[in-house]
C-alpha cells in the first residue's frame, strides 16, 4: 500500500476520539443494541458535485427518498484509508487498506443517511463481508495510498472484481487549511454529518447500518485528478462544475450490525 520513501499508516492506535461516549451532536441517539465493530478512517477526501435529482432517481432504490439541499441532489467520491478494523473486544486488527466509495444522500422513515453506488476496497475479506452481510456493492480492487513529504495523499485504485464494470481513480489530494466542525444547517454539515447508511437486500427489505463518530474536523482541500471513471461505471456524466472539496485526517468509528428497518429501534 505504501510506496518506497513514503510514511506508512499507523496500526493499532487506540480509539481515542470516542471516549468519553457523546452522542449529543447526532440527529438521533445511538442504538440501544450493542455496537459490533471498530475502525479508523484516515486521510479522507470528500469530493462532491451538485446534480439534478432526476439524474439519480432511477439509480437509487424507490424505497429510499433522495435527500436534497436547496433543490440539488449531491454525488460524492470519497477515498480514504481504513485502519484498526476489528470486531468489538478483539485485540487483533485487519491490516490497513484503502477504500474508495461513490455515494449520494437519502432518507428513509425520517432518518437521513448515505446510499452507496459502489465501494472499492483492497481487502477481499471486507468485500466478502460487506456483500454478504450488508448487501453493499463492494468490489475488489488493486489500490495504493501514501502520503508524500509535501502532504499530498497519492491515491490509485483499479477495480479487479470479476464481472464488475471497470472503474479507476488515480489522483492526489491534500489539506489547504485548518480544521473546523461543520455548522448545522450548512451544506458541509448536510454532506458529511451522516450516521447511517442504507442498502436493499435481495428480499427487498431496506437495511440500515448505524455508525457513530464525533463531528468531522473538515479542512479545505485541493485535488489533482489523473484518471477518473468512477461515475462512468454507473453511467452517469460528471457534472460540469468543480467539486466541493473537504479533507479529514482521522475519524474513529463504531459500527452496528445492519438490520432490516421495521421501526426506529
Amino acid at each position: 500500500m505504501t510506496a518506497p520513501g513514503m510514511p506508512s499508516y499507523p496500526t493499532g492506535s487506540p480509539p481515542n476520539d470516542l471516549e468519553p461516549w457523546d452522542d449529543s451532536h447526532r440527529p438521533w441517539p445511538v442504538p440501544k443494541r450493542p455496537w459490533v465493530g471498530f475502525m479508523t478512517w484516515l486521510d479522507l477526501l470528500f469530493a462532491h458535485w451538485p446534480i439534478k435529482p432526476q439524474a439519480l432517481r432511477e439509480r437509487v432504490p424507490q424505497a429510499l427518498e433522495l435527500d436534497t439541499f436547496d433543490g440539488s441532489a449531491w454525488i460524492g467520491i470519497v477515498p480514504f484509508v481504513m485502519s484498526n478494523v476489528r470486531p468489538r473486544f478483539s485485540p487483533v486488527a485487519v491490516t490497513d487498506f484503502p477504500e474508495l466509495n461513490v455515494r449520494t444522500y437519502v432518507t428513509y422513515r425520517g432518518k437521513p443517511g448515505v446510499y452507496f453506488f459502489s465501494l472499492d476496497a483492497a481487502s477481499s475479506l471486507l468485500v466478502w463481508g460487506g456483500r454478504t452481510f450488508a448487501s453493499l456493492p463492494y468490489y475488489n480492487a488493486a489500490m495504493r495510498a501514501a502520503v508524500d513529504e509535501r502532504g499530498w495523499t497519492r491515491y490509485a485504485s483499479r477495480r479487479t472484481h470479476g464481472g464488475a464494470a471497470p472503474a479507476q481513480w488515480i489522483a492526489r489530494y491534500r489539506s489547504t487549511g485548518r480544521a473546523a466542525p461543520p455548522k448545522p444547517g450548512t451544506l458541509e454539515h448536510f454532506l458529511t454529518e451522516r450516521y447511517c447508511f442504507y442498502s436493499v437486500a435481495r428480499t427487498g427489505h431496506v437495511l440500515r447500518c448505524d455508525i457513530h463518530h464525533v463531528p468531522w474536523p473538515l479542512e479545505p482541500a485541493e485535488l489533482e485528478t489523473k484518471t477518473d471513471t468512477m461515475l462512468k461505471q454507473i453511467k452517469l456524466a460528471r457534472p460540469d462544475v468543480p467539486p466541493l472539496l473537504h479533507f479529514a485526517r482521522r475519524r474513529d468509528v463504531r459500527v452496528w450490525w445492519p438490520v432490516p428497518v421495521a421501526g426506529d429501534g
